[in-house]
């Protein structure tokens, strides 16, 4: 079937209209995910791992090389990235209390960015957590954080790790509030890394299987 904007953009306000922003996670969170992809060629290769909340040492992980079905357009990235992010997640041995994703959540125009899309369609937590600003502008700095707003709205907000350190913009993905989001993405950020260990982990086995790929490697 034809890939029609119009037809994104519809589904894309349905999305917004059904992403919770209330914490549905349970007493103790335990396991914790994160999901990325890379790319070789038209191929997508998504990695999700799951660790342990106390020891931070993985539990599982999984991966998918997909074919990607659509072109990339700004605004409409979930679109060519969820469907193998989700695939991904659902063949982990384990399910995560909570996910981070390599993407924006609710930090969108349209308010259903990659992270959204990616929460309802596995009926999940979900936390975005993006490298650039996609939209929108900081407020002032209070310490290591500052709000990103759009429209006099508040959608996200902007973490630095350490000083002299590019921020990271963490936003609402499903079935969390923003201030859950923010203590969670602190809690699970450690050392100098500036992303929550499960996503950086995710984005480490992403990028090495795509780097084997494209050496013509074994797997």
């Amino acid at each position: 079937m034809r890939f029609e904007v119009s037809r994104a953009r519809l589904a894309q306000r349905l999305i917004a209209e059904k992403v919770m922003e209330e914490d549905r996670l349970p007493p103790r969170v335990e396991l914790v995910g994160g999901v990325d992809l890379s790319y070789v060629g038209d191929a997508a290769v998504a990695a999700a791992i799951v660790i342990n909340a106390h020891t931070f040492k993985p539990v599982s992980k999984a991966t998918v090389v997909l074919d990607v079905k659509f072109p990339y357009i700004p605004t409409l990235l979930a679109f060519r990235e969820a469907g193998p992010m989700i695939v991904a997640v659902r063949r982990l041995s384990v399910r995560p209390h909570v996910l981070f994703v390599d993407g924006n959540g609710r930090l969108h125009p349209y308010r259903a960015g990659l992270a959204c899309h990616v929460g309802l369609a596995l009926d999940m937590p979900t936390v975005g957590v993006a490298k650039k600003l996609l939209c929108g502008e900081l407020g002032e700095w209070r310490g290591r954080e500052a709000p990103v707003l759009l429209g006099g709205e508040v959608i996200g907000m902007a973490l630095r790790a350490g000083r002299g350190m590019r921020p990271i913009y963490v936003s609402v993905g499903h079935k969390i509030t923003l201030r859950t989001a923010v203590r969670l993405t602190k809690r699970f950020t450690r050392g100098r890394s500036k992303l929550p260990e499960p996503l950086r982990l995710a984005h480490a086995e992403a990028t090495a299987l795509a780097r084997k790929l494209r050496s013509g490697s074994s797997l």
